[in-house]
């Protein structure tokens, strides 16, 4: 509590010598009666008279007291913070063509970018996220949503495409990402493509998919990951050519003022997914509120029920004639 008007809190130091002007001087302004002998008047009486006097007069300076209270304005403060986020809508768009079971990361390149993709989806609080996967087609792994636990889920579901689905799809890929987050109304609209081969399925060229994504303002980042050796081996079905096409993914990022990134072990890795989540922060903006409840009115009725109360007692209790 406060005081808009604290300064009339400084007539309080006059009630004191209020007080003692009432009990110096006050009999003068009373009215008197004659007795031919003060053995006429008992002590009764005499204290009667007093104590009506000090009722009187206590209940006139607590009026007083209360009214100065009210003129100070005191007042309740609440005190409120509006905290205002604007979302991120963030697409993870991740490879899942064969090559993903290459072991050049450890335990394989898909594990080791599922396992960072967590990782990323963790430190997201308040944005949504969603999760596209291609390899020679492109599907919906999860709409956007804030529910990081959904999607911690539906990440460790992520397998490699079945062999009839087998391919590099990037230019679909991107374009059903577009189609995903064109419609939002999220300030910020981005894509984290991964991806380690080039493209060679799809309807959709990469560099088509990339114009379309900045039209509608996405911003898309690229990572190449596989190792810088010509051949990575899969487990169980030998080695493979390592043919990423680094070109076309820098070109993607550009087009869509976005930044290329390139992965060769997951450590590396982990450090990209760190610098993308740094480089997009979603902005907080506090405001403080402060509301204010007058209580000026709880001192002023109550003054004024005491002032009618006074009135009452001293007409027709006391019998005090003024």
């Amino acid at each position: 509590m406060d005081f808009q008007h604290p300064w009339f809190l400084f007539l309080l130091a006059l009630i004191p010598a209020l007080a003692f002007y009432h009990k110096k001087f006050g009999y003068k302004n009373e009215g008197t009666v004659l007795f031919s002998s003060e053995r006429n008047i008992t002590s009764n009486l005499k204290y009667k008279g007093q104590i009506k006097n000090v009722i009187i007069k206590f209940i006139e300076l607590l009026i007083i007291v209360l009214i100065i209270i009210a003129l100070a304005r005191p007042r309740k403060i609440d005190s409120l913070k509006k905290t205002t986020i604007d979302v991120i809508d963030i697409l993870l768009v991740l490879d899942i063509s064969s090559s993903m079971l290459a072991d050049d990361f450890y335990p394989s390149r898909l594990e080791a970018v599922k396992n960072t993709a967590k990782q990323f989806v963790s430190l997201r609080k308040g944005d949504r996220i969603g999760i596209v996967v291609f390899a020679g087609q492109s599907f919906i792994q999860c709409p956007l949503t804030i529910d990081t636990g959904v999607l911690s889920n539906l990440i460790d579901e992520i397998n490699v495409a079945d062999r009839e689905y087998d391919g590099t799809a990037i230019g679909m890929a991107i374009a059903n990402g577009t189609n995903r987050l064109r419609d939002s109304e999220s300030k910020s609209k981005i894509m984290i493509l991964l991806s380690d081969g080039s493209n060679n399925a799809g309807e959709i060229d990469p560099s088509t998919a990339s114009q379309i994504a900045k039209d509608f303002g996405i911003k898309i980042y690229t990572i190449a990951a596989g190792t810088d050796k010509s051949f990575s081996r899969i487990p169980g079905r030998g080695l493979i050519n390592n043919s990423i096409d680094t070109k076309t993914l820098k070109e993607i990022s550009d087009v869509t003022n976005g930044k290329f990134f390139r992965a060769t072990d997951k450590d590396a890795l982990i450090s990209i997914y760190q610098e993308i989540d740094r480089l997009e922060k979603s902005e907080i903006e506090v405001k403080d509120y402060t509301l204010y409840e007058e209580l000026y009115i709880w001192l002023l009725f109550p003054s004024l029920l005491i002032a009618l109360f006074s009135l009452v007692l001293k007409r027709y209790v006391f019998r005090v004639r003024t």
